[in-house]
């Protein structure tokens, strides 16, 4: 077997060791339900408690305003359509992009079909929203603005802060997706003034199955899941213990550890992108070129095809993700790198690479050294490649 390279750390991380420590305990010892009176369940409730109290802290929030949930997924749902039940005496208006996560997306056209309006904002070629754009899509009936902090598949980071001061002043509730943010880049609800976040553990070496909605005090938001009285009569169901000890303790390392790995991520992403630069023709690196994530890279590569790229990488040992939707069945490519406004059969040759807390310079390199052969190879494969190299003699 090759060397094995995993450049997909935006799609899952692996569970840090420290997280992986702290959690084992409450799967043994400390096993017992945190609603009951004993003492093994008082550890559990302090253990929970704590934990709360970490994830407040990474995003300057209060430790009452944090519910966990089963990951962002759930965060996302429970917001938005908290947020359509609890505000409908006000209006049926909701504003959102065309470039979010299928968690926002699929929920907002849930909710179109049930009577409520929601509008899609364009994005530019670095997936970026312009901010007039937002101002003029408000009614007087919007309730909601969801917009993702940074994008999951070209890194872009959005104006935040200014969506915020807009929200603010409008009087309405906003909710950002932060899940590919969080751990990744600084992430203050109250100075981007954020009524509602939504985060997940398995993307910053935490473990799966667990994750937070931040809900601003004042923020009406009823039950999403009915039942017992935990999560403050909020969120039913008896805790996932060691799941949200593991959340805690991964934002904890987090927190202490980003500005040193966002020093070494912006050195990875420098080499890589300048390295595919370098010795890959007809190629166009997609999202903000400043404005992005410190641990992403998206490109396209003209003349080829993203599933066909993705199974030759893994003969080679790497693991990376493609544009194109063929993990799920669809023929069609990313609907972000349509909204950024590839033409199809560009958007079907791209390749996403997200780095991690344990890749190294000599993982950069190594893609470096088989991905311009497998590029060629595929190319050499394309009547298409062929007819442009003659056409530009």
């Amino acid at each position: 077997m090759e060397k094995r390279v995993y450049f997909d750390n935006a799609a899952t991380t692996p569970t840090h060791p420290e997280v992986l420590e702290a959690m084992i305990p409450y799967f043994t010892q400390n096993f017992g339900n945190p609603s009951s009176v004993y003492e093994i369940a008082q550890v559990n409730k302090n253990a929970i408690d704590e934990a709360r109290g970490q994830v407040a802290k990474l995003i300057n929030a209060d430790t009452s305003e944090i519910f966990f949930t089963s990951g962002a997924t759930e965060a996302d749902n429970w917001a938005i359509k908290g947020i359509a039940e609890s505000y409908k005496n006000k209006g049926n208006h909701i504003i959102t992009t065309m470039v979010e996560h299928h968690a926002v997306l699929h929920t907002c056209q849930y909710l179109e079909k049930n009577g409520y309006e929601v509008t899609y904002l364009p994005v530019d070629e670095y997936g970026m929203i312009n901010l007039d754009d937002l101002k003029n899509a408000i009614k007087e009936t919007t309730i909601l603005v969801t917009v993702m902090f940074a994008n999951n598949e070209i890194g872009t980071i959005q104006p935040i802060k200014e969506i915020g001061q807009i929200t603010r002043e409008k009087g309405i509730v906003f909710h950002t997706d932060a899940v590919q943010a969080i751990g990744q880049i600084p992430v203050d609800v109250q100075d981007c003034n954020i009524d509602m976040l939504s985060l997940t553990g398995h993307k910053l070496n935490g473990p799966k199955g667990i994750g937070a909605l931040y809900v601003k005090k004042g923020i009406r938001l009823k039950a999403y899941i009915h039942g017992g009285a935990q999560e403050r009569r909020r969120r039913a169901g008896t805790e996932n213990v060691p799941g949200i000890v593991g959340l805690g303790k991964a934002v904890e390392i987090a927190l202490n550890n980003m500005e040193e790995k966002t020093k070494k991520m912006l050195m990875l992403r420098k080499r890589l992108i300048e390295g595919i630069k370098e010795k890959v023709p007809y190629c166009k690196l997609n999202g903000h070129p400043i404005d992005r994530l410190p641990n992403n890279v998206n490109y396209s590569f003209r003349f080829i095809e993203g599933e066909s790229l993705l199974i030759m990488l893994d003969m080679k040992g790497v693991s990376g993700s493609s544009g194109s939707a063929c993990t799920s069945g669809s023929l069609d490519p990313s609907h972000v790198l349509l909204g950024i406004g590839l033409p199809h059969e560009i958007a079907h040759g791209s390749l996403r690479m997200t780095l991690g807390i344990d890749n190294t310079e000599e993982d950069v390199d190594y893609l470096l050294e088989v991905l311009p052969e497998i590029v060629q190879r595929l190319r050499d494969m394309s009547p298409l490649y062929e007819d442009f190299i003659k056409e530009s003699k």
